[in-house]
């Protein structure tokens, strides 16, 4: 439709082969209309920026949350019925699943700038052949992922050196979360695919149906409830990777039917060039975790409710660096799709501006971890001892609540530009830092230490962050 009043156009699909089947498919009072993506990318290109990111953003947050809220009622169901030993074991657990993530991040970061790039030339049929080697690519990763876990993890529970009952929990955790990595690792690829398009919504109602089945399936099955077989701790994990699955297949289904996915075969230099620019974030995620499991070996001298706060903090903490992630993915798309348009100054401002939007709740974060830092550990654990301590983690932790969403969307909008390698060396050198001075600190403050120590390096990385946004170098990142 051309204007009001104009006469309806007649509803076509075009063919496969024509670049405007990429069809994102929207529902106006029951009735299926189509949009062709090119027609979804001029709001990004041309509208206001502080309303263009609010659009995107805010689907993707309410994704982020909605995992946050799985894995923080995850949590209170292993805390309540598994106790602190199921805590630690989820903790522990928890840094190598950042580890997997980071990988599977290579290439769902790579596809992103690529995409988005594609997607803001007028190119959407490249940037679905994108999409078609990036799934490709993903599915085979997880794979290899999947087997080297499964071989190693005897010694990746010995390098932490945790407690025996807390091994044997966390490896009946963690085994399980890795048979399903081939999917998973496929599920990246598919939300990184709707967001370089431009569609924040469609991974939102897919997460929401993947999160609202997991709430119902994690009790049953750690519980064995509704003559389930009862899994323990390995249910939670279940119930998680089944239902993650699903989505996945839900989601290429949906690609392929709007045409926003192509496979003519391995694409080598397509897959070179998403590898190339994923690599370096996915190096800063795999140090990270490596780096945490040190952190965590320092926090086991001090038993088992230390590794439990940690954990707990984390999850806490994890809604704010979520709603962070989500504005991250909204950057990554605006940035990627403006500068695909030759617009690097709109490409800067969109990034300032998610920054300080995505910043605004780290003051209400801030103002709960100072005010209530107890009530929010008791939510999860009813260990008076887990408890003390994580509210402890909370109030050194709430300063660097007020900076790190500025680091997360800010790398998020370097990802989508394609400048990923600055932000890997500064990350990368500042998180390392954490174990010596977690070490050090350790010694003379005991876990209190190793939180400032944590608090003060996350603070560091944020400013490196804004350095390297303004200092401009990405603006003439070729993709």
């Amino acid at each position: 439709m051309t204007g009001p009043g104009a006469p309806a156009e007649p509803f076509t699909r075009p063919s496969d082969s024509h670049p405007a089947a990429a069809l994102p498919l929207e529902s106006g009072e029951g009735i299926p209309v189509v949009v062709a993506s090119s027609r979804a990318v001029p709001h990004i290109l041309h509208d206001r920026i502080g309303a263009v990111v609010l659009r995107v953003a805010l689907p993707a947050v309410a994704s982020t949350l909605l995992i946050t809220l799985f894995a923080a009622l995850d949590t209170v169901w292993v805390g309540t019925y598994v106790g602190s030993a199921g805590l630690a074991a989820v903790t522990t657990s928890l840094f190598w699943i950042w580890l997997v993530i980071s990988i599977a991040e290579m290439v769902s970061i790579g596809l992103t700038a690529v995409a988005s790039r594609r997607h803001g030339e007028g190119r959407p049929l490249d940037a679905a052949r994108a999409v078609g080697n990036a799934l490709a690519v993903s599915l085979l990763l997880g794979a290899i992922v999947a087997a080297a876990g499964h071989a190693w993890i005897d010694a990746i529970f010995a390098s932490m050196k945790t407690p025996t009952p807390v091994a044997a929990l966390g490896k009946a955790y963690l085994g399980t979360y890795l048979w399903a990595a081939p999917l998973l690792f496929g599920f990246f690829a598919v939300d990184a695919a709707f967001r370089a398009s431009g569609d924040t919504r469609t991974p939102l109602l897919l997460l929401a149906s993947s999160v609202a089945v997991t709430l119902v399936l994690d009790p049953v099955l750690i519980l064995g409830l509704l003559g389930a077989p009862e899994f323990g701790i390995r249910g939670a994990a279940v119930a998680t990777v089944t239902t993650r699955s699903i989505v996945f297949v839900a989601g290429v289904l949906i690609l392929r039917r709007r045409g926003l996915v192509r496979w003519n075969g391995f694409d080598w230099p397509a897959i070179a060039t998403m590898c190339r620019i994923g690599a370096p974030t996915a190096a800063t995620g795999v140090v990270f975790s490596l780096i945490y499991v040190l952190v965590t070996r320092t926090a086991t001298e001090f038993g088992t409710s230390a590794i439990a706060a940690l954990g707990l903090g984390h999850r806490i903490e994890s809604w704010l660096y979520m709603i962070g992630v989500g504005f991250g993915a909204a950057a990554a798309a605006i940035v990627g799709q403006n500068l695909g348009a030759g617009q690097p100054e709109r490409a800067a401002r969109a990034g300032w501006v998610t920054a300080a939007y995505a910043s605004a709740p780290g003051l209400v974060f801030w103002a709960l971890a100072l005010a209530i830092p107890g009530p929010l550990a008791a939510i999860f654990t009813v260990d008076p001892t887990v408890v003390a301590e994580a509210a402890n983690y909370l109030r050194i932790g709430a300063w660097c609540q007020l900076a790190v969403c500025a680091e997360v969307v800010l790398e998020g909008a370097l990802g989508g530009a394609g400048h990923t390698l600055p932000p890997m060396i500064s990350s990368t050198l500042i998180t390392a830092s954490r174990v010596p001075l977690a070490i050090w600190a350790a010694a003379r403050w005991g876990p209190t230490g190793i939180w400032w120590t944590i608090s003060l390096t996350a603070i560091a990385r944020a400013l490196a962050m804004v350095w390297i946004w303004r200092r401009g170098a990405w603006r003439g990142r070729v993709v």
